[in-house]
C-alpha cells in the first residue's frame, strides 16, 4: 500500500532540497532517517518532516497494523518550484537590485514492500 505526503511553501530554494532529497531516495524508511538525521544540510529537516508525515500518512490507512519502518521504503521523492517571493535591495548608483527568494514542494510516496 503506498502513502503520500507534501511539504508546501518550504523557504529553500529546489536545487538545496534536491541534493538532500537524492541521499535518501530509494531507501528504507528506517535508513533514510538515520541519514537525514546525520546530515548536516538545512533542508534535512523538512524532508524528515516529509518522511514522519508520510509515514503517519500510512499508519492512517493501514488502521489497527503494526508498521515496520524495515518493511517501508521511499518510492519517490522530489521537489518542485514553488512561487519566488521578489524583493529589492538598494544598490549602488541609485540601482535596485532584484532579490528572488525561492520556495519549494516536497512529494515523497513511501510503499510497503509486502
Amino acid at each position: 500500500m503506498q502513502a503520500t505526503a507534501k511539504s508546501k511553501y518550504i523557504r529553500m530554494s529546489p536545487r538545496k532540497i534536491d541534493r538532500v532529497l537524492q541521499l535518501v531516495k530509494d531507501k528504507r524508511v528506517d535508513h533514510a532517517l538515520n541519514i537525514l538525521h546525520f546530515t548536516a544540510k538545512r533542508a534535512s529537516e523538512p524532508v524528515e518532516k516529509t518522511i514522519r508525515s508520510a509515514v503517519a500518512n500510512l499508519g492512517n490507512l493501514e488502521e489497527g497494523k503494526r508498521l515496520d519502518l524495515n518493511e517501508i521504503y521511499i518510492k519517490r521523492a522530489y521537489v518542485d518550484e514553488g512561487p519566488t517571493l521578489k524583493r529589492f535591495r538598494a544598490m549602488s548608483m541609485g540601482r535596485a537590485g532584484r532579490i528572488r527568494k525561492r520556495t519549494s514542494h516536497i512529494t515523497i510516496v513511501i510503499e510497503d514492500s509486502k
